[in-house]
């Protein structure tokens, strides 16, 4: 059960990098913000990055400048909800090992 959740915990780190990396770019002329797409992991077991795709849309231009396209709502609501799945798969895996330890002493 536990390697479920690390392997998700992993993936989820990825795209809160992503959308960090978005977010920190904001001002930056012709940035391209990127987006993560998940998938099942091996046998469907967990989860896994499957791709990291720039975005295609195309950005504002300011002063005959091209900005960035990176929307700061979209990136929050998305960082808000990669934390809160952080946060389950955590507690999954602090469960799993206070478990893991309680059957350990009852061995013992």
């Amino acid at each position: 059960m536990s390697d479920t959740s690390l392997s998700a915990l992993t993936a989820l780190s990825t795209v809160q990098q992503v959308s960090a990396n978005n977010i920190a770019n904001v001002n930056t002329e012709g940035f391209r913000s990127s987006s993560v797409t998940l998938e099942s992991g091996p046998g469907d077991q967990g989860v896994r990055v499957s791709a990291i795709r720039e975005s295609s849309v195309p950005a504002p231009f300011i002063g005959g400048v091209e900005g960035s396209n990176t929307d700061i709502a979209t990136e929050m609501v998305g960082m808000i909800t990669t934390g809160h799945g952080f946060s389950a798969n955590t507690a999954v895996v602090r469960a799993s090992e206070e478990m893991t330890g309680h059957l350990l002493n009852l061995i013992v």
